[in-house]
């Protein structure tokens, strides 16, 4: 059965991608490097390199299941699902190691339902979901660490260093909502009960906030990935999807 489809038309790629040919030749290029060493076993696979990258990103961008997506790729669901889970690691954002000196950071967490109760707890919104640290460089908005997923009923304060997003950052400097008190990070300045804050105080607060809110519209340009609004992946999935789409944020925002 012939799928309909296929990298080779650009149309698919920046619909289910969100980047240009160009951008994802060099997506294409760099996983078939890295993963040039992995040994070979059992059959070839039906599709080329191409065709499972953008079967992945399909999947992740519309959140169709197994027996939705396959058709549209002319392969099997068991096929389609063995593509997801090999290449969901390769495909995954690898943090950023180093910082200039005058890097300034921005973090916050956010919530992703996902059905698989082992790694996921009730949260705020009353459904079953996984807490995730992101930071991003505040100057490029590119998210640099995405935090180990927590159960969704983990405080930001406490999931900042379970996830391991503060051992990532180290002593750079960073930025965050009042949630994170406590945490060394650089928040607003809180009002005390029955007091003002003083203008200067207020202003930069105001600043504050005004920064801060570029790491909100990172998470709702990712949140337009429909696998984070309810995914249905198991165990290790749900993290190895989250660090897909900010490589791919990442690359279609730096062009």
């Amino acid at each position: 059965m012939a799928g309909v489809i296929t990298a080779s038309e650009p149309s698919w790629i920046a619909s289910f991608t969100g980047l240009s040919p160009r951008c994802f030749g060099k997506l294409v290029t760099a996983v078939r490097r890295e993963t040039a060493a992995e040994p070979q076993r059992g059959r070839p696979w039906k599709l080329p390199l191409e065709d499972r990258i953008l079967l992945v990103a399909a999947y992740w961008r519309t959140n169709l299941t197994m027996r939705q997506i396959a058709p549209l790729f002319g392969i099997s669901k068991s096929a389609a699902d063995r593509i997801i889970d090999h290449l969901g690691p390769p495909l995954a954002l690898q943090p950023r190691k180093r910082f200039a000196k005058d890097t300034v950071l921005i973090a916050d967490g956010t919530l992703v339902p996902t059905r698989d109760h082992q790694v996921a707890e009730q949260s705020k919104n009353y459904r079953y979901s996984t807490a995730h640290q992101v930071v991003i460089d505040a100057d490029t908005r590119l998210v640099v660490v995405v935090g180990q997923p927590l159960p969704g009923n983990r405080h930001d304060s406490r999931g900042w260093e379970e996830s391991g997003a503060k051992a990532a950052v180290g002593s750079t400097m960073t930025i965050a909502d009042g949630g994170y008190q406590g945490t060394g990070l650089l928040i607003p300045h809180r009002r005390r009960k029955g007091e003002e804050l003083p203008s200067w105080k207020e202003e930069h607060n105001r600043s504050h906030k005004q920064v801060r809110a570029r790491v909100e519209h990172t998470f709702a340009r990712m949140k337009g990935w429909k696998i984070l609004r309810d995914c249905r992946l198991k165990g290790d999935g749900v993290h190895h999807a989250i660090l897909g789409i900010a490589r791919l944020h990442n690359l279609a925002l730096a062009g």
